[in-house]
């Protein structure tokens, strides 16, 4: 399945036994039309507040249903901050976490004097001016293959560091400022803590050669703030041609206000 989902109301992906999360919501909408439990597997597990434009999940189930069938059964037993796009049947060996060969993520940044009341919850906002030719400059030291340790998580439960960013994009459309990555994967915080230290560069607070020094340094301690969850969404997966699946990329992303 393809799912999309607002993440503001929900303390993350993954199922937690005192709080609710999407997970949670999307195992028992899928069990009813299974009309058996279910445990569902995501792509990417999103933090607390952090939206997803192109999640891929999957189960395993004994009953029949066509694709229609489970897009519309699941999707009226959701609340209306999570919605199926899409679902097909896959070969066994799929896995919506295993067998993605990519990840894309899609952080907006709000840059304008006062808050938004409609971007509340969907962009982080600043009252700073960003100049995105510095954040770009400083952007493409990161893209390649590198140590990301100063930009993941302290408690981040990788066992390697070493990503390789496929890309990294920046635009702007009036007072939206995007960010666009790509990579092979992604570690915890990865994005958010790429997006802080991006901030602080387009602001002048830090240098363009900061990003590079933080790759060098290999710690943690040294980076920048981890910017907010509520700009972040879950764009889209790779997977390898022979699973046949619809495209998933998310080029549209949220919608421009």
């Amino acid at each position: 399945m393809g799912v999309e989902y607002d993440g503001g109301a929900y303390s993350g992906w993954q199922l937690q036994h005192h709080a609710d999360t999407v997970q949670a919501r999307l195992e028992v909408a899928v069990g009813r039309v299974a009309a058996a439990p279910v445990r569902v597997h995501c792509a990417g597990r999103t933090d607390a507040g952090v939206h997803a434009t192109g999640q891929v999940v999957h189960f395993d189930t004994q009953a029949s249903r066509s694709s229609r069938s489970w897009v519309l059964g699941a999707n009226s037993n959701l609340p209306d901050d999570i919605a199926v796009r899409w679902a097909q049947e896959v070969a066994p060996d799929f896995h919506a976490r295993f067998s993605a060969t990519g990840r894309h993520y899609r952080y907006l940044i709000l840059c304008r004097p006062t808050r938004s009341a409609l971007w509340r919850g969907r962009a982080v906002w600043t009252h700073k001016t960003l100049h995105l030719a510095r954040m770009r400059t400083a952007g493409s030291l990161l893209v390649g293959r590198h140590d990301f340790t100063s930009f993941r998580a302290l408690a981040c439960q990788a066992k390697s560091p070493v990503r390789t960013l496929r890309y990294l994009r920046l635009g702007r459309r009036g007072e939206l400022l995007t960010l666009e990555v790509g990579a092979d994967g992604f570690l915890h915080h990865m994005v958010r803590n790429i997006a802080g230290v991006l901030m602080a560069i387009g602001s002048g607070e830090a240098s363009i050669q900061w990003a590079a020094e933080l790759l060098a340094v290999r710690n943690r301690a040294f980076g920048g703030v981890t910017a907010p969850p509520h700009g972040l969404y879950l764009a889209g997966v790779d997977y390898p041609a022979h699973f046949q699946l619809p495209p998933l990329g998310d080029a549209a992303g949220p919608p421009v206000l």
